[in-house]
């Protein structure tokens, strides 16, 4: 079996091979060709949480599952928020052939999944991006949106404004772009038409009264039913596009809650991103409508990931451990 550690998944797992795989392993699951049961959580004390995300990429594709811990206050310490590994099986004999950073893949793409349906949902000339959340997916997100849009402004909060220009400086050295840090959420969003929201707030970080017309949205920090980022008018007023639909009326926090609150039904998640990029569903329908994408992540794209990792491991002559 091959190890694939952190270095390796962050030379060889590029944006820009990242972003079509997670538009191949999306439409397969919108059509139905993967297998992948609900993700589990554990719950711990203090926000902690383990999660076990077995799946397929078809009846006889490679298989296997994502083991990760997710501990919000690792970044005080400088380390990762998920910690863990992917186990990838190849399907002639069930053997295990891969173990791969599952913090780096997550980082990786999950951004690279928001890019491609940024790329599906914002309108064309959409230029001016807002990230909310100054952590790792704060970073991986610039970077991966930079690959689909021409960027013309680049706008960040967090909820220390010191640690807020500590990071637009780095992002700022690192992509090129000029990224400005403001102290206020509604100031970064207010001439943006691509938001993306990457914090661990357990409440909304953004109102849907604060977003011009035409905005596109990526929900992504809150990934099971609990924290919300958004208040329900954003997802009451929003044009609403799961990742995956049986994962987000179970587990999709925002529209949880706007649903408890009576103002919408299950009717309001139209449809899949996978169907999107197939062509299945409109995604867009007017320059002035605000579109949601909600990301919860799905095991699906960490075994398209650790695929392509393993296909280069080969490639490049990675030798196997005995196991």
């Amino acid at each position: 079996m091959i190890v694939l550690g952190r270095n390796f998944v962050r030379t060889h797992l590029t944006h820009q091979d990242t972003i079509p795989l997670m538009r191949q392993a999306m439409m397969a699951l919108s059509r139905g060709e993967t297998i992948q049961p609900l993700r589990s959580i554990l719950r711990m004390e203090a926000g902690r949480m383990f999660g076990v995300m077995p799946g397929a990429l078809g009846p006889r594709g490679v298989f296997g599952a994502k083991l990760v811990s997710v501990f919000p206050g690792n970044a005080e310490q400088d380390l990762q928020s998920h910690q863990g590994g992917i186990l990838l099986f190849e399907p002639e004999a069930g053997r295990p052939v891969a173990l791969v950073h599952a913090g780096e893949v997550t980082a990786i793409r999950t951004a690279a999944a928001s890019a491609a349906a940024t790329d599906a949902l914002a309108r064309r000339g959409a230029s001016r991006l807002a990230v909310l959340g100054c952590g790792e997916q704060g970073a991986a997100h610039i970077e991966a949106i930079s690959k689909i849009r021409t960027l013309s402004e680049v706008t960040v909060w967090g909820r220390s404004f010191e640690r807020t220009q500590a990071f637009a400086r780095r992002m700022g050295e690192r992509t090129g772009h000029a990224v400005e840090a403001v102290e206020q959420a509604r100031d970064a969003v207010a001439n943006a038409d691509i938001v993306c929201t990457v914090t661990s707030s357990a409440d909304p970080v953004l109102l849907g009264s604060w977003l011009a017309p035409g905005t596109h949205v990526n929900l992504v920090g809150s990934s099971y039913a609990g924290p919300v980022e958004v208040d329900h008018d954003l997802v009451a007023n929003s044009r609403f596009i799961a990742d995956h639909r049986e994962g987000v009326l179970a587990q999709g926090a925002e529209f949880l809650a706007a649903r408890e609150a009576g103002l919408i039904d299950d009717s309001h998640v139209v449809g899949e991103i996978g169907q999107v990029y197939a062509g299945d569903l409109t995604g867009r329908e007017t320059p002035d409508q605000v579109t949601v994408y909600k990301s919860l992540g799905h095991v699906v794209q960490d075994l398209a990931s650790a695929q392509h990792l393993y296909e280069r491991a080969l490639e490049e002559g990675v030798q196997a451990a005995e196991f």
